[in-house]
């Protein structure tokens, strides 16, 4: 019935739209509602490609989400009652759904159209299981199956209705990648899943993102925010969150790029905040990315070879696709624009909306594109933002949407495999296929047949796979079958890969913890590895250390520590393995031969095993931490473990926690090194015969008892990011960072610091009356835009509070209101520059 409404658009479909023209048409002052005829000549494309129609409005509405299954049919999230009036009228109405696309002659264009499930409310997540799927709408994830293959929903049962449960479209759980360790996982969640033995499994993990997430190749997790396009996780899942003790401060949500900037090919008026200064450029362009969301792996050969990897970030609100390099540099990932001042995709028409992406079986891009004048939901529409959606008519119509794919010049479709007819030898042999699709699908469907006969295959293409993914996946399919082999583990352990061995790693932690034959044998393989491996293995073997014997830990660690303990992942790493034995570790550290001489890195890490001790609350442990600071003589360390401990104990919920016999003599001493009111903080840890804390801090300066928790996590955060270029006193370090100790930059006006921060500062810049400059400083002090407005607040706090500065805490929203009301600032500024805008704010009229 509804093939015969979608002949009246024959004419559109049965063409291959290409972006042949010199150039897209040129925006026009009004921006009406295109036909995809029309719309596909608003298209710039990067070289190479060509871009074509698979599906559009009735066939599909207002789409937000596709997925392939393993018949090569494209399932659609069509989120019909997003922003259908100015004032999101109509959100709490079930009229979502899922809806099955399929293309029965091989054409390229879909032509058949099946309704899996409607009646939703804001659908927003699908992930493939067996005969069905995951699916989420507001305030409920659902387990939906498909019994008699129709390709409709026969069975819906309420798996959580925590998901999504604040009913945000942007800011609540969505998506869905099924990554390679068989767990499923969301964006803007806590939450992941698993299907094991027929029962699903639900699971805490660490907060990801906002809209979209994907895997690479190796299984790393990839998300971004609006304001950031491209954080990813540089572990794998709940390693680091493992010590209670310890708060990591990198390798999950890890920014791996600064660069914000944009280059839209229309005027961009209707954009949230368009009226700040900055936000557009001269000619009304968005500057920086302002809704970036659903980035997409290229993980197939069908893209010329310098594509395979690349990143693809949508930007709905600047109309156009962003295409990011990724390179790995040891543990860690960055991510540069190949292409600076010219997007992979862009368009003149504005109510192209790039919302999601995928890579289909035959190689080729998908690109979500919901064609929907009004993109900011109404929670976030300020009245200029209304002011300028109705002036420009894109209230109306809605509930279009389009569907295109981007593939090279010259690309026939052709008819894609069935995944779901292949035997299960035949799905072993494509867990080695080139493109992830194939492997990623093969994977889940060897899972769920859960075919005893498959596992002598797979050992097989583990052992001798000639493709490495190939036995990488393989690995992670007998993990999912539970099917773990320890011998087999071993002796992957002891090949040439580091991709399998990292694996082998993380799948032998169980079975040695079970089993103390399996741990020898594991002890005894490390043992034969060299003094120095790489980065990737020292890492995974820093997480994997947890399991060992206190001795072996501190052992293996101390070694990792003394060739990595630089890198401050490898430092939270080490931490996440040594939950309750950190002041066991601490004392090995302090008597060894190499910690006779003090180093940023040795300081940092110090003071982390300080911070954990105390935190861990074993009142021995913190006496004891005592006992070794108080040494004949005063050095690094010591001066390291009394500021650690001092910091941590202004900020205790439990003053005097620490019951001591008498008033310890270190207090006394004449050469104590810290200062009065450092000394008080610190006292507040122990209790003794006529001495007892208060329960609140006596704080001095400008510091509250707020505000003192704020500067204690800022000194933790300073220490990752800030102590290696200004040093851990503040002092500055030659060749990397001028002192902040003294600094007026610092003490000064509290929006011209978070400006600093927000996008960094290029030399020369005086200090204290001295003029710092290359090469006695790094030329360019990074932006550190990725972080979020409270950690840069707490670092901001911290260092306007330290080595005797004394100024105001600054506040979370104080940076959220400087870095909106700064946005589309993308260089680093100089000193002359920052001054006059500063300078430039405060004259400018207050409203």
């Amino acid at each position: 019935m509804f093939r015969s409404i979608w002949l009246s658009y024959a004419i559109l479909i049965s063409i291959s739209f290409a972006c042949q023209s010199p150039g897209p048409t040129p925006e026009t002052p009004d921006s009406p509602a295109r036909t995809p005829a029309e719309e596909v000549k608003t298209f710039q494309l990067e070289s190479g490609f060509e871009i074509q129609l698979v599906a559009a409005e009735p066939m599909i509405e207002s789409p937000v989400i596709i997925q392939f299954d393993e018949d090569g049919r494209l399932w659609v999230v069509e989120m019909l009652n997003y922003m259908i009036d100015i004032e999101g009228s109509g959100e709490s109405m079930p009229t979502g759904r899922v809806t099955i696309l399929e293309d029965t002659d091989a054409d390229g264009e879909m032509d058949k159209r099946t309704v899996y499930l409607d009646s939703l409310v804001m659908p927003r997540a699908l992930g493939f299981f067996e005969n069905g799927a995951l699916i989420a709408e507001n305030n409920s994830l659902w387990v939906t199956r498909d019994l008699d293959g129709d390709g409709r929903a026969d069975s819906k049962v309420l798996l959580d209705s925590t998901y999504a449960a604040n009913g945000s479209p942007e800011h609540s759980d969505n998506g869905f990648a099924r990554n390679v360790d068989n767990w499923y996982y969301s964006a803007k969640s806590r939450l992941r899943y698993r299907l094991q033995d027929g029962d699903w499994i639900r699971d805490s993990t660490e907060f990801r993102g906002q809209w979209g997430i994907v895997q690479d190749d190796h299984g790393r997790l990839l998300y971004n925010y609006n304001w950031s396009q491209l954080h990813g996780d540089l572990v794998p899942p709940n390693y680091l969150s493992r010590n209670k003790n310890h708060t990591p401060s990198t390798g999950i949500d890890h920014g791996l790029t600064i660069d914000r900037r944009v280059f839209p090919i229309r005027s961009t008026p209707a954009v949230n905040r368009g009226y700040v200064p900055g936000t557009l450029d001269s000619a009304g362009r968005l500057q920086e990315f302002t809704s970036a969301g659903a980035p997409t792996v290229y993980r197939s050969h069908l893209f010329p070879r310098e594509y395979l990897g690349n990143v693809f970030v949508m930007e709905s609100a600047g109309n156009l696709v962003k295409r990011n390099v990724l390179q790995d540099k040891g543990v860690l990932v960055e991510a540069h624009d190949p292409n600076p001042g010219k997007e992979f995709l862009a368009s003149t028409d504005e109510r192209f909306r790039p919302v999601y992406a995928t890579v289909g079986p035959d190689g080729a891009m998908y690109l979500v594109d919901m064609y929907h004048g009004m993109i900011q939901h109404e929670s976030y529409m300020t009245p200029y933002l209304k002011e300028q959606t109705m002036k420009r008519g894109l209230d109306m119509p809605v509930q279009m949407g389009r569907i295109w794919r981007i593939v090279p010049k010259g690309f026939k479709p052709s008819k894609q495999a069935r995944l779901s007819d292949a035997t299960s030898a035949e799905l072993i042999s494509y867990l080695s296929h080139e493109d992830g699709w194939y492997r990623d699908m093969a994977q889940r469907l060897l899972v769920e047949k859960n075919d005893p006969t498959t596992i002598a295959g797979l050992v097989e293409v583990v052992k001798n796979g000639k493709s490495e993914l190939g036995s990488f996946h393989a690995l992670w399919t007998l993990e999912g079958l539970r099917k773990v082999d320890p011998a087999l583990l071993l002796e992957v352990l002891q090949g040439d890969s580091d991709l399998l061995k990292t694996t082998a790693l993380r799948q032998i932690e169980k079975s040695a913890t079970e089993n103390p034959e399996v741990l020898a044998q594991l002890k005894t393989v490390i043992s034969t590895w060299p003094d120095q491996v790489s980065e990737v293995l020292a890492l995974q073997l820093a997480l994997s250390s947890e399991i060992f014997p206190i001795e072996s830990k501190t052992a293996i660690l101390a070694n990792i520590f003394d060739h990595h303990g630089e890198l401050a992942l490898m430092r939270d790493a080490i931490m996440s393995s040594l939950e309750s034995d950190e002041f066991l570790f601490l004392q090995k550290l302090i008597a060894s031969e190499s910690w006779q001489t003090g180093t940023i890195d040795r300081e940092i890490f110090l003071e982390m095993l300080t911070n954990a001790i105390i935190t861990n609350g074993k009142p021995e442990e913190i006496s004891g931490l005592l006992a070794v600071a108080d040494a004949n003589e005063f050095g690094w360390k010591e001066n390291v473990i009394l500021n650690g401990m001092a910091i941590i104990a202004a900020n205790t919920e439990k003053p005097g926690q620490v019951t001591l016999k008498n008033s310890p003599a270190i207090f006394a001493r004449a050469d104590f090194p810290l200062d009065q009111n450092r000394a008080g903080m610190l006292k507040r840890l122990f209790s003794w015969p006529g001495y007892n804390p208060a329960v609140k801090q006596e704080t001095a300066g400008y510091l509250d008892e707020q505000s003192m928790k704020q500067f204690a996590a800022g000194r933790t955060k300073f220490l990752t990011s800030c102590a290696g270029c200004h040093g851990s006193n503040g002092k500055g370090a030659l060749r990397m960072g001028p002192p902040l100790a003294g600094s007026e930059w610092v003490t000064g006006d509290e929006v011209q610091l978070s400006l600093i921060l927000l996008h960094g500062l290029e030399g020369p810049i005086e200090v204290a009356g001295k003029t710092y400059d290359s090469p006695e400083i790094l030329p360019v002090m990074p932006a550190h835009s990725t972080m979020g407005d409270g950690d840069i607040a707490a670092i901001l706090t911290y260092i306007r509070n330290e080595w005797g500065n004394h100024a105001a805490p600054i506040t979370g929203r104080t940076v959220s209101a400087t870095r909106l009301l700064n946005q589309g600032r993308v260089y680093p500024w100089t000193e002359a520059e920052l001054k006059a805008h500063v300078e430039k704010l405060a004259a400018a009229p207050k409203p």
